[in-house]
């Protein structure tokens, strides 16, 4: 199931979260991203019925397998764009904030086109 450009930012942000604090709460995202505990709720609500996340009953939000694999799709376009941006002279918050737009529109084949000539200074042709 195609989930929007804000589904994919909260899987992102899910993702970030565990990996500095190991667990994450809706509070904790809500904090991260500046919304409302009700839209974290709502977000939270459709992610669970898409399949990519679950809630433990202590509140824990967990990525699913397919939930895991969309966040680190989405984080490494992030980082990818974000890297090239900057090397071509972009500065830092410019490249970061432009990087979350382009990462959600740009197609499979671009972007690894740019991966490769980013990770090793080589167009596929």
């Amino acid at each position: 199931m195609k989930i929007r450009e804000s589904g994919e930012m909260y899987l992102e942000h899910i993702l970030s979260l565990r990996r500095e604090r190991g667990v994450v709460r809706a509070i904790d995202v809500a904090a991260r991203c500046g919304y409302s505990k009700p839209s974290v709720s709502r977000a939270v609500s459709l992610l669970r019925a898409a399949g990519y996340l679950t809630v433990e009953e202590n509140g824990n939000l967990l990525l699913t397998e397919a939930g895991e694999a969309l966040a680190e799709k989405v984080a490494e376009r992030h980082r990818i764009l974000s890297d090239f941006l900057k090397s071509i002279g972009v500065p830092d918050d410019l490249a970061d904030t432009d990087a979350c737009k382009i990462e959600h529109v740009i197609s499979d084949e671009t972007f690894e086109t740019l991966k490769t000539f980013v990770n090793k200074g080589e167009v596929r042709s």
